[in-house]
C-alpha cells in the first residue's frame, strides 16, 4: 500500500536528498586520474529533480555515483 500519492520513487528534493546547493562534492579519483582531492572538489549550485546536479565551474549534470561519499 503506497500513501500520499507515491509511485515508489523517492523525493529527492526532500529531506533525504544526497546534495544540496552550496555544498562540496568530490569526484571519484577514477574519474579525475591524478588529479588531487583538492582539484577534484566542486560546489553544488542546483539539484534537479531527477536526483542529478549542476555544479559551479563544471559543464553538465552529475550523479550521485560520480563522487565520492561523504565522510
Amino acid at each position: 500500500m503506497k500513501k500520499n500519492g507515491s509511485r515508489g520513487r523517492r523525493n529527492k528534493s526532500g529531506p533525504n536528498a544526497w546534495a544540496r546547493p552550496g555544498m562540496k562534492v568530490v569526484f571519484r579519483a577514477e574519474l579525475m586520474p591524478g588529479r588531487d582531492g583538492s582539484l577534484r572538489t566542486f560546489h553544488v549550485t542546483k539539484l534537479l529533480p531527477s536526483g542529478r546536479v549542476l555544479l559551479d565551474q563544471v559543464s553538465g549534470e552529475h550523479a550521485e555515483n560520480e563522487f565520492e561519499r561523504a565522510r
